[in-house]
């Protein structure tokens, strides 16, 4: 089984055993986590080719971990699974809805796991997890209304009204499949989406195709543009643009206390978050301004918020 390593992630607190996993189109993060909250043997694997069947395929992969991870900790025994996956994601009924980089449509996936683990599930999706974690134990603790972004190769979004996720089904927090121009064309088939502008992958993408450089990530067209190159500093100030009009939507229409940046790109630092709070400000008036913070618990979120999860369960 092919591993590796994983920085060590915050603790829980006491409570019951559980195991966790969050799967990705690239890779999938496991751990046990003991009766104090500490991860253990927190790995991440690739995701295996899914096949004809994705769903069976990823919890026969599922069972693999779990066993070897029970193996290895036989002492610590755990009581109940946290399991998310991407895509659009019916938690109630327990059903990956549909996944475009995973395969799946309406997959049982809930009741796939359960059968083969043994344990009670809780299964939901990946960043309204991470977006759990964070108000629990992260950079959205203290609020009650939260927006959470992750600005990566995609957008990804989540919010909790009252402390509590909203969802729609699985449909709600696509933030960045919300229009803020008539164009350019997205993957997803709509035009104008945040996503096809202000991702750390469109900045790439859009960079490449007016220069035929390609960058090393977006941080690195942020860096030409602030080193006098008029593409790269153009495009940044476009996304920073298309990101800021989206978020002064969700401000008018959500009122959130705080929002949270996460994702590749909120590694940017000031020169993300100084420019988003400005054109923020700029565009609202009597509304109440949300703070803006990068996200603390960055790539594990999503694990540790399955974590948390599972122990509702245990």
């Amino acid at each position: 089984m092919s591993t590796s390593p994983a920085d060590a992630t915050v603790s829980l607190g006491t409570g019951a055993p559980v195991l966790a996993f969050d799967v990705g189109g690239t890779d999938v993060k496991s751990a046990l986590f003991d009766a104090d909250g500490a991860a253990l043997d927190l790995r991440r694997t690739p995701t295996p080719p899914l096949g004809a069947d994705p769903a069976g395929a990823l919890i026969h992969e599922l069972g693999i971990l779990a066993d070897d991870l029970r193996s290895r900790h036989p002492l610590v025994v755990p009581q109940a699974v946290g399991f998310v996956v991407p895509g659009i994601v019916d938690a109630d009924a327990g059903v990956g809805v549909f996944a475009s980089n995973l395969g799946w449509r309406d997959a049982p996936l809930r009741g796939l796991a359960q059968e083969r683990l043994g344990l009670p599930v809780a299964f939901d999706h990946d960043v309204r997890t991470a977006s759990w974690a964070e108000h629990r134990l992260g950079a959205a603790r203290g609020h009650a209304n939260v927006v959470v972004l992750v600005v990566g190769t995609g957008i990804a979004g989540a919010i909790l009204v009252d402390g509590v996720p909203y969802t729609a089904g699985g449909y709600a927090g696509e933030i960045g499949h919300s229009p803020i121009a008539d164009g350019p064309l997205c993957a997803c088939g709509a035009r104008g989406c945040l996503e096809a502008v202000a991702s750390a992958g469109a900045i790439v993408r859009r960079y490449t195709a007016e220069t035929a450089v390609v960058p090393d990530g977006a941080r690195d067209v942020i860096a030409r543009g602030r080193a006098g190159d008029a593409v790269a500093a153009r495009i940044w100030d476009e996304a920073l643009d298309a990101l800021a009009l989206a978020l002064a939507q969700l401000t008018a229409i959500i009122a959130p206390d705080a929002i949270v940046i996460g994702g590749g790109l909120s590694r940017a630092g000031d020169v993300l978050f100084d420019e988003l709070r400005r054109r923020l400000d700029g565009r609202l008036s009597f509304h109440r301004r949300p703070e803006l913070v990068p996200a603390e618990l960055q790539e594990n979120a999503g694990l540790i918020g399955a974590a948390l999860r599972a122990r509702e369960l245990a």
